[in-house]
């Protein structure tokens, strides 16, 4: 293995990039989505130099987007686990590949779940169905800040969210809250995410906080993993050390916004000479796809953009940048949820001399081989994808 290099890897969090070839599974507004042609049409065109240059623009149309000739390797990758969840699609990444479906809750928990949870805390829920994580703060709020009540919600996802305000619930007891119920959410009833959403304000003017915190399942031993083993750093930045449950995670640093994520980004290139710096940014998934906000979206996807700038002058000659999604969010559709979608695939190494296509990837999974070889760890690290390193050179 090589312990001198670097990948830097960035998921810009529901950023898809049109319907996948299975998406009339999941629904007609999946059918009709592409996150980012649509938010770039929303803004009568994108404005994203480095993105463009990376070679965005050849994978798909898109309004403001031209193509490039420069250096830089370009695809789409398609989700082969069932779902299309950020817990799908993450640990796909890595070599983890889920073939049967989450459990989700249309009608709610069932009372062998909401019970012990009830006991646990002393207090009964509210709410106890899907719903806008907005929504639902506003229309129980005010009944939560009399009570003490935890909202507990769930989405199209297989999430189990107990929202809080900070000023009734400490932050530290929603936490543990939610660490309980991740510990009676396993077999029949393991969903992929239990969320604590803490929030502030009051009725009319609620905020949820950047003090969520994600408590994952763990699917088993991954290219993280088997990095950590050959000591080489993982950093996981924003939640990449959530959903992972910890697991193959060196260093984990919490962050509050895009842009703090991508200082943190910056900040960590600068001090770690080799192994994986990994981040995920939420926002356009937190603030603007599930809020049906495309012009936010897109404003996101510009402001970062610019702040790519300094990660690509921060590269050295055997660094891999690779930016990518784990799922869409098409604000445009009907509904709020995730949609299932392609997603970008973009890789560059500062010594590739030519544009490369690397076509339609059938799998996410083909990242963790790519990076895999590029540590030169063992083949048994990657065996789920495949790598495209050959084609970059």
């Amino acid at each position: 293995m090589d312990t001198r290099k670097r990948c830097i890897w960035i998921v810009l969090d529901s950023v898809g990039i049109g319907a996948a070839p299975d998406a009339e599974r999941y629904g007609a507004a999946d059918e009709q989505s592409n996150t980012i042609a649509h938010v770039a049409d929303a803004l009568g065109g994108l404005n994203v130099p480095n993105l463009a240059q990376l070679g965005l623009g050849n994978i798909t149309p898109i309004d403001g987007v031209p193509k490039s000739l420069k250096p830089g390797a370009y695809g789409r990758m398609r989700e082969v686990s069932y779902g299309k969840d950020t817990t799908n699609g993450h640990w796909e990444f890595v070599g983890v590949i889920l073939e049967n479906p989450l459990p989700t809750y249309p009608d709610g928990f069932p009372r062998e779940v909401i019970k012990p949870f009830e006991d646990y805390t002393g207090k009964r829920v509210l709410c106890n169905e899907p719903a806008s994580g907005t929504v639902v703060i506003e229309e129980y709020g005010p009944l939560h800040e009399d009570t003490g009540r935890p909202i507990v919600y769930t989405s199209a996802d297989s999430v189990f969210q107990v929202a809080a305000h900070e000023s009734v619930v400490p932050v530290d007891t929603l936490y543990d809250w939610c660490r309980y119920a991740r510990s009676i959410l396993v077999g029949e009833h393991g969903v992929g995410r239990v969320i604590a959403r803490p929030f502030t304000g009051s009725k009319g003017a609620y905020q949820r906080t950047h003090r969520r915190k994600d408590f994952s399942l763990t699917f088993g031993d991954t290219v993280l993993n088997t990095l950590q083993r050959h000591e080489l750093p993982v950093c996981g930045i924003g939640k990449i050390s959530d959903i992972y449950g910890g697991s193959g995670i060196t260093t984990a640093i919490h962050t509050e916004s895009n842009q703090d994520g991508m200082n943190q980004l910056v900040e960590r290139m600068q001090v770690q000479d080799s192994g994986l710096i990994y981040a995920n940014l939420v926002d356009f998934d937190a603030l603007y796809g599930h809020r049906n906000n495309p012009e936010g979206f897109g404003r996101a996807i510009e402001e970062f953009d610019v702040q790519l700038t300094k990660v690509l002058d921060l590269l050295r000659d055997d660094d891999l940048l690779c930016i990518t999604a784990d799922h869409g969010c098409d604000p445009t559709v009907p509904g709020t949820d995730h949609t299932r979608e392609w997603v970008p695939l973009l890789l560059f190494n500062k010594t590739m001399t030519r544009s490369v296509s690397l076509g339609d990837r059938e799998t996410f999974a083909d990242i963790g081989a790519t990076i895999a070889e590029y540590f030169s760890l063992p083949s048994s690290a990657a065996s789920t994808g495949t790598s495209v390193l050959s084609k970059l050179w």
